[in-house]
């Protein structure tokens, strides 16, 4: 570090960190930090990397740790970073690189030893590192101290650095580094217990000059996920024409080629940052941070959150030119990054919480009429429901289940014809329609819990969702109907088995209490599907001819219902139609035997059925309602994201909030 270019193993023994970690008082105004920022670190770009750096400076981070409340010299780096910060904008325009460069570093230094500190001690005596000692005070030269806590400053100046700074070539690491030092200093909560805890550093984000930047910050970090820009990768490893634009210093020549260790082509495929949206991906992170954290007071406001629920759409006819201090974003443009990126834990969470909280963002997509273009994306997530976390799952069922309010949504997908389902891998499917689609998931989906997982809640959002549509079912599928009855057949085959466990004389039969609890959730979970098979028949029998015959070719099943007192009044429903049509193919002077011949006869049947012979049973209205102190399972989980995702090193042992997932 310094002039030279430091590998891992020297950092350990480097000359300008000792004396940063040193017994010594350094003035911010010294030589010596331009010699300390002038370094060729080669930066960590994926986690084992950041893991490797940290278990290479921990000697002088413990140095540090035991020097500093004595020398300050942590606070002297950050007055450097802010005095550099304060001309940033300058420096950007005039395109000085080097003046870039150095600032990258110190806040680059900065997060490693915010990160440290907050992973072995509280943030109480985090804060004390932020505090000016007497010996500063005294050193000679000294800048002027600030009547703001030093720690407010610096978030402040970070968050003026993203809002003020573009992001370009040459300041995408600079921006990059902003968001991970933030994320840094907001991770105390990842190492305590209590989900919203009451944390300093998170009110200097919440009040003053932070909290009146939320709607702005708020309005960047969509911003960079929307535009999804990629890590630059095509510097010159030679110099000549680089991003330096030919500065011949000896203490800068090198800094770029390091640093892009990782972006171009001898970079980590695997885990580094070549050619991805680096960016993007924490700028999503930050702001579920930022809008998912409340405090233990209600009446806290949280003005991230209420940025991210009440921004409005700027109109397609508006240019960027147009686009004034009030918060509001292309719609279009944030809709399709959206799309493009549903694979992720990260933007499924931000969809439902725009999806949940934002009318104006809700009612922009349900208007679209590429809706598959988000649909599709949700569904094959839940399609491969084996190797997704349950928290990835729940929050795709949760986004279908909201949707599903909508009767205009219900319809319409029902309208779009797919011409084939590549990821559906257990049928060929031809010309299904995406309505068709959902219901084959979501049903895979219950399957898929009543075998594995034995979720309550999850059987509740989809079958609540399969309620919502169910009076808007058009022209299903064949196999789609077939899947409905099948899925009735698994549940009545369970059904036998628990009442048979149940009422056994057998002593050795054990959990008793435990079968009969089962027994009662899987009986509501069959009414909620005969519920489903009679709201469908109810509305629109006539446009329904495969599940008629499905109805049909499985009526023995619903025989053990028909004088059950939980399924009795539906079941003379679905009753009457199979007597109906069943009557149908008495009539017949051939009773059908092929499939199409049955089909015509149900068809036929089904443009004379009276419309008014079914009883009627309320509308089947499931509205999705957020749990009581959301907090407790959201603030958790973003934080595992940020755990999993961040490219950061975080020790696994410290964490207190949830339990890692350390492969």
């Amino acid at each position: 570090m310094g002039v030279g270019s430091s590998s891992m193993t020297e950092l350990a023994n480097n000359d300008y960190l000792l004396k940063l970690a040193g017994k010594e008082p350094i003035s911010d105004n010294d030589p010596f930090w331009n010699q300390l920022l002038s370094f060729s670190l080669p930066t960590p770009l994926s986690t084992p990397e950041a893991r490797q750096l940290e278990d290479a400076t921990k000697p002088i981070c413990k140095s540090l740790v035991e020097n500093n409340p004595q020398t300050g010299n942590f606070c002297a780096l950050i007055r450097v970073f802010l005095r550099r910060a304060g001309e940033l904008k300058t420096s950007t325009q005039c395109e000085n690189n080097v003046f870039v460069w150095q600032s990258y570093n110190a806040l680059f230094i900065i997060r490693c030893l915010c990160k440290h500190f907050i992973e072995i001690m509280s943030e109480e005596k985090v804060l004390k590192h932020f505090t000016v000692t007497a010996a500063q005070k005294k050193a000679p030269g000294n800048s002027s101290e600030s009547s703001a806590p030093l720690a407010e400053t610096l978030i402040v100046s970070i968050i003026q650095l993203l809002l003020q700074i573009p992001v370009l070539n040459f300041t995408y690491l600079l921006h990059l580094e902003a968001i991970n030092t933030l994320l840094v200093l907001l991770s105390v909560q990842m190492f305590v217990a209590r989900a919203a805890y009451k944390s300093v550093l998170h009110d200097y984000l919440a009040e003053g000059k932070c909290a009146k930047a939320a709607p702005l910050l708020v309005r960047q970090l969509l911003y960079n996920f929307t535009t999804q820009e990629m890590c630059p990768a095509s510097f010159d490893r030679a110099g000549g024409g680089s991003l330096l634009y030919g500065i011949a210093s000896g203490v800068a020549s090198g800094i770029w080629t390091i640093l892009t260790l990782g972006i171009g082509g001898g970079g980590h495929p695997e885990d580094g940052i070549a050619n991805t949206p680096a960016l993007a991906n924490q700028s999503m992170l930050l702001l579920l941070v930022l809008a998912n954290h409340c405090g233990n007071d209600k009446d806290t406001r949280n003005p991230y959150r209420e940025a991210l629920i009440s921004f409005v759409n700027i109109p397609e006819t508006s240019t960027e030119a147009q686009i004034d201090a009030s918060f509001n974003i292309k719609f279009a443009s944030l809709y399709n990054a959206i799309c493009g990126q549903l694979n992720n834990d990260s933007t499924i969470l931000l969809l439902y919480i725009l999806l949940h909280r934002n009318q104006h963002f809700k009612t922009f997509i349900l208007s679209r009429l590429n809706i598959e273009a988000l649909i599709l994306p949700i569904l094959q997530t839940l399609y491969h429901v084996a190797d997704r976390s349950s928290h990835h799952i729940y929050m795709a069922l949760i986004i279908i289940l909201i949707l599903s309010e909508d009767d205009a949504f219900s319809k319409s997908v029902h309208e779009i014809i797919l011409k084939s389902v590549p990821w559906y891998t257990e049928r060929a499917l031809h010309k299904i329609s995406l309505g068709g689609l959902l219901i084959l998931v979501v049903i895979r989906t219950i399957q898929f819990n009543i075998t594995r997982m034995r979720d309550k809640y999850l059987h509740t959002n989809c079958l609540a969702a399969l309620a919502n549509m169910s009076a808007h079912f058009h022209s299903l599928h064949q196999y789609v109907a077939q899947r409905i009855i099948s899925l009735f057949e698994l549940l009545c085959k369970k059904h036998s088995k628990f009442l048979e466990l149940v009422t056994s004389p057998d002593p050795t039969v054990k959990h008793l209490q435990d079968y009969t609890q089962d027994l009662a959730i899987l009986e509501e979970v069959i009414r909620m599907v005969l519920e489903i098979i009679n709201s469908c028949l109810t509305s629109l029998l006539q446009h329904n001819p495969h599940l008629v015959y499905a109805l049909l070719h499985k009526r023995h099943l619903f025989e053990q219902f028909r004088t059950h007192h939980t399924f009795q009044d539906i079941i003379q429903n679905i009753d009457t139609v199979i007597t109906y049509f069943n009557s149908k193919m008495e009539q017949c002077p051939t009773r059908p035997s092929e499939p199409h011949e049955v089909l015509e006869v149900i068809e036929m049947g089904a443009r004379q059925w009276p419309r008014d012979r079914l009883k009627k049973f309320p509308e089947l209205r499931f509205k999705y309602v957020e749990e009581e102190q959301p907090e407790e399972f959201f603030i958790p989980y973003v934080w595992s994201l940020v755990f999993q995702k961040s490219r950061l090193h975080w020790d696994p042992n410290s964490i207190q909030l949830f339990v890692p997932d350390v492969q």
